[in-house]
Parts: structure tokens; sequence; C-alpha cells
């Protein structure tokens, strides 16, 4: 009876999947029908989107390319999409709190997806999640066919599998989820491939199209860290695609060079400094920045760079709270930005700090005006308490809390001991305090304290902070995940 049930249920999975609406290859679901997908496949990514997210767009076309190659191939692997804007209870079931939220689901149970957003690269994401760590190839035609079909792969030619250097090459496989590898045992198809026993050979369609790993030890990290490095063409253009890898890689200071299309920088320099980025691949990764997209201000903006500045460039260290450096010269030149790089590793160089000019009229009005380089002297006054508001222009809650915190300069405006003051924290940069959202609020009290304001964004609440030097304020209420981004960009708008 037991075995009836069982396989009655599985054919009304299979019938709800049959009935599953499809766009270009894509499934379509709901909560209507998602058990019943997630239940008849084996394999099954979703994607939560919203329809208005730009990122969503950006990505929904690669998505059906994967969808449509996947199911070219017959693979078992199928994708699927549900709007969250419409299915919020089924979206808030999986913890969606963003768009897109993709969710890979094996054999009924969810996994957050890791990998990139290109066809390729969620293909590759999939087949490393359902398969094994490396292709085990037999010929070298399946070689030969394998290079050609990915724009990266990684080789380990191994006649004996259990040597440590295999086994390792198998272990880092199988943590690294964007990469293809693959292994080949046999010593003729190892001779045919102009490889020898023990050689990790990395392929790619780009650059050099053969790079052998020679490093003296097989060093798990460092492998990785080599894969990473050579995966990655020498000088990287920044775009929502490469955004994630970028961030997310392994080599954490990132030489940014701001160049214009529309002025012909890319051919003119990129060539020149290739050579430069290639001697410190390991340590920096070089990026190509486009100045005149749209979608790129963000980022000079974070540089305080202006448009008459392009072509320039920075050096960013993400370990150290996104420490930002210039070189001493505006010249692009190889002989100047090796020097820079040099400098940097050699601590010569000093953090660049953004700030605005001071206002003739910074303190005229109940708000007064910080910058950079009048923070110090208003804010470390030992006579006075001194509330800041860290703000970003672009931030919706910032605008929001602006006509309060106006009135809140108003309230105290003739009180000798407070001052109320603001400073565009996107503009202006301290060595001692490092923003990472908006609105951020301090107050800093005349024994030198600094308390964190978390209270709610009320003429009250603030007012009553300000007036107990930090004490009693209430916890802010939650705010939803839309408020969260305004507050908040991510790396990849960076």
């Amino acid at each position: 009876m037991r075995v009836i049930l069982f396989t009655a249920i599985a054919l009304l999975g299979a019938a709800l999947a049959d009935d599953i609406p499809t766009e270009e290859n894509v499934l379509v679901l709901s909560k209507s029908n998602f058990e019943g997908a997630i239940s008849s496949n084996n394999f099954i990514l979703v994607e939560f989107y919203a329809p208005w997210c730009g990122h969503c767009k950006s990505l929904a076309p690669e998505y059906a390319k994967a969808a449509t190659k996947l199911a070219d191939e017959e693979s078992s692997i199928k994708l699927a999409k549900v709007d969250a804007t419409q299915e919020q209870e089924l979206a808030e079931s999986f913890g969606v709190r963003g768009y897109p939220t993709l969710k890979f689901f094996r054999n009924g149970s969810p996994i957050d997806y890791t990998g990139g957003r290109q066809a390729d690269d969620i293909i590759t994401w999939l087949k490393k999640k359902t398969g094994p760590p490396a292709v085990e190839v037999s010929s070298a035609e399946q070689a030969k066919e394998l290079i050609g079909a990915n724009n990266v792969i990684i080789f380990g030619f191994f006649s004996d599998s259990n040597t440590p250097k295999a086994k390792s090459f198998v272990s880092v496989a199988s943590g690294i989820d964007d990469q293809v590898f693959a292994i080949v045992s046999d010593s003729k198809v190892i001779a045919e491939l102009e490889a020898e026993d023990e050689d990790v050979v990395l392929f790619k369609n780009f650059e050099e199209p053969r790079v052998k790993y020679d490093g003296e030890k097989f060093d798990e990290d460092l492998f990785k860290t080599w894969v990473f490095v050579q995966s990655m063409p020498t000088i990287v253009e920044f775009s929502h695609e490469t955004a994630s890898k970028i961030f997310g890689g392994q080599i954490k200071y990132h030489l940014l060079l701001f160049l214009s299309k529309k002025n012909g920088d890319f051919d003119k320099y990129t060539e020149e400094l290739k050579p430069v980025a290639k001697n410190y691949r390991d340590r920096v990764m070089s990026v190509a920045i486009d100045a005149d997209e749209d979608e790129h201000q963000r980022i000079l903006e974070f540089f305080g760079m202006k448009k008459e500045e392009i072509p320039s460039a920075r050096l960013i260290a993400l370990e150290q709270d996104m420490a930002k450096y210039k070189p001493a010269s505006d010249e692009l030149s190889a002989n100047s930005i090796e020097e820079f790089i040099q400098s940097f590793f050699a601590g010569t160089l000093k953090q660049h700090l953004l700030s605005e000019d001071l206002p003739a009229d910074w303190a005229a009005k109940p708000v007064k005006t910080l910058v950079a380089t009048n923070f110090d002297e208003v804010v470390f006054d030992n006579n006075k308490k001194v509330l800041v508001e860290f703000y970003a222009p672009w931030c919706g809650h910032c605008k929001q809390l602006a006509p309060i915190y106006d009135k809140l300069g108003e309230h105290f405006e003739k009180d000798d001991d407070v001052i109320i003051a603001k400073m565009d924290a996107t503009a202006n940069e301290l060595e001692h305090t490092k923003i990472t959202s908006f609105p951020t609020i301090k107050l800093y009290t005349k024994d030198n304290q600094v308390k964190d304001y978390n209270g709610e964004r009320t003429l009250a609440a603030m007012t009553k902070f300000v007036e107990t030097d930090g004490e009693g304020a209430e916890p802010t209420p939650s705010v939803s995940e839309d408020d969260e981004e305004d507050e908040q960009p991510s790396r990849d708008e960076l």
C-alpha cells in the first residue's frame, strides 16, 4: 500500500511539473506549483526576482541562455523563477530580502547560489554541485572538446590518483564552484596533450591559452589563488557581471584605472600597462572602469573624482576598510604606475582622504556644515557636545530625516553647550572614523566619549538623546529591505 501511495505522489508531481508554464526554458513558479516543481526535479535553481529590479533585468537573458543550453543537453538540471512581488509569502518563507536571490534545491533541500551571473558561470556552478569535482578525461579528443567549450578549464595530469598532489588537486576542485576541472590519468593521453605526469595546466580562450602551474610546493591555498588570478584577464573590465568576482576573489588590493572609452583611453593605456599589471597580478588585481558609463558614476563619487581627472588611477585596499590611495602623479605610464604600486607595498603612501572645501557660511545655519578639514576642531571641543549626522546625498533616509534634523538644530541653536552638525560622508573622510551606512548619527560628548544613535528618528527622541548625553535612546524599528538598500550600497555598486 505504501509503495502504491509513493508512486501516486511521484506521478502527481510529474503531472504537475508538465503543467508548469515556461518562458525561454525557465520554469515560471508560483505558490500553487512550487512544491510540485521542487519534488519532481532533483536539481532546480530558483531565482526570486522583482520586475523593477535592474540587476534582475541584467540577469534575465543570461539565466534564459543557461536554461536553454541545459535543455539542449537534455540535462536533469532545471532553472526556474518566482516573481517575489507577486509571491511574497513564498519569498518570505525562504528568507528572500533582496533581488535577485537565487536558491539551489538539491533533492528538495535549498542552499544559496554563490556563482556568477553569466550563463557559462551559472552552468559551471550547477554542474559542480551535481557532478564530480573534476571531469575524468579518457581521450585527447575529449580533452580538446572540453578546452574549446570552456573559457577556462584546469587540467590535472595524474597517472596515480592517490599521490598527495592528485588528492590536493581534487580537494581544491571540489571547493571552487565557478571553474571546471578535469583529470587525465592515461599516460598515452597525457603525452598526446604535451604534458607530463603530475602537471597542472590551466587552459583559457584569451591571452595565454596554456599556463602551467609551476609552484615549487603544491600548496592548496596558493593553488586556489593561482587559479583565480590566471582565470581572469590581466586587466579586468569592471561591469555588473565581473563585480562579484572582483570583490569576492582572493586578491584584496585593486589597482583601478579610470578610463574613457569614448576618448580611446582603453586602447591607449591598457596595452602599455599590461606588463606592469602582469608582474603584480598575484598581489594586485588591475581593473579598468569606463568612466563614461552612467552606472559607474557612484564609483567616481566614492573616490571623489571629477570627470576632468579622467584618465586616472587609484588603489584600494579592501581589507583596510576600503582605504584609498592616490598616485603622486596623474601620469598613466608603465613607470609611474609601477612606482605607485611599489610605494604602496613599501608603506610610504599615505591614505587618500576626501575633503570638500570648507564653505564660508558653514556655521551660519542652525545645523552646522562639517568637512574633513574642520571636523576635529569642531567636534573635539571639550566645551561642547556635538551631534553629527553622516549622510549621503543620494540616501532616501537622509532626505526623510533632513527636515526633522533642521528642527533639531533650531531647538539647540541658542544652547552654547550644544552643536548640531552634519557632514557629507561620501565627499569627506576621516582617518579615525569609518562610515559604512547612511544616515549614521554620533554624539561626541564633552568628556571625549562617542555614542552612536540608534533610536527613532523623531525630534523628541533625538532631543532626549542629546540632552541626556546619549542615555536612554530606544532602538529604532527594523527597516524594510528596500530601505536598507538605500542606506548601504553594495560593493557591486562601488
